[in-house]
């Protein structure tokens, strides 16, 4: 957790540090991925049953049934996928002449390059569809920097190799987001819809 400050004031910086880190999968799973991932689901489960969104002067909220339910499933996609995306990165690796030996640096990547959409998750506690779509392009922006920024240091490759290791990253992130779509309308089939309130 002492990496998320500096992810946002100093980037580079940052990256130095995570790539001095000797951590292990377990270490990023129990010390920063699980406990961020709560983040979004926790927002937007008290923002859609409390809160809800506004549509023509109508208010609507989930049931808090269906929103636990449906926020419990956002809460293992989110830490599926960041798990997910860091062993893509180390399955890449040796592609890209990387050290590959464990899979934790990609995990790490992977869990420290998501930190700007996991925040902008906080945006759940008072849903707005316009500032939550401008903030998450934001976000999304902003993530998409760090991986290129991140990549090359932390792998310890030329800015030039770390560039297409980013871009294939980045397609991965688009494969797997595509994915999800699909694994989505699966759920809703399979009874995980979600219910609105009257």
């Amino acid at each position: 957790m002492n990496h998320i400050l500096g992810m946002f004031f100093s980037p580079v910086e940052e990256w130095e540090k995570i790539r001095q880190d000797d951590a292990g999968v377990l270490a990023h799973l129990m010390k920063f991925i699980i406990p961020i991932a709560l983040l979004p689901p926790i927002a937007w489960y008290y923002g859609s049953t409390q809160v809800g969104w506004e549509f023509s002067g109508r208010v609507i909220k989930l049931t808090d049934d269906s929103a636990m339910q449906i926020m419990v499933l956002f809460y293992f996609a989110i830490v599926a996928g960041i798990v997910g995306l860091g062993l893509m990165v180390h399955w890449m690796a040796e592609t890209y002449e990387v050290d590959a030996s464990s899979p934790a640096k990609g995990i790490g990547i992977a869990a420290y390059t998501c930190t700007p959409m996991l925040i902008c998750g906080l945006l759940g506690f008072y849903p707005n569809l316009w500032v939550d779509l401008l903030l998450g392009c934001v976000a999304a922006g902003y993530t998409v920097y760090l991986l290129y920024i991140g990549v090359p240091i932390v792998m310890q490759i030329p800015k030039e190799r770390g560039f297409l290791f980013a871009s294939a990253m980045v397609s991965v992130g688009l494969v797997a987001c595509a994915a999800l779509l699909g694994a989505t309308v699966i759920l809703w089939e399979m009874g995980a819809m979600p219910i609105f309130t009257d």
